[in-house]
């Protein structure tokens, strides 16, 4: 679950220099949009990550 976090990390910042940077300024609404979505996602497995994490005994 922590390795999709990271993805989801990953994507947001790509499409984060897309967007804010302004290297594609016809589609940086769409690129800051999409990095929105994807923190979104990151922050939710994340959570969902450690506290699966967390549960578990070893």
């Amino acid at each position: 679950m922590l390795y999709w976090a990271l993805v989801f990390l990953i994507v947001a910042i790509i499409a984060a220099v897309f967007g804010f940077a302004g290297v594609a300024t016809a589609a940086a609404g769409i690129a800051k949009l999409l990095f929105y979505i994807f923190l979104v996602v990151f922050v939710i497995t994340l959570i969902m990550g450690l506290m699966r994490r967390g549960g578990t005994s070893v």
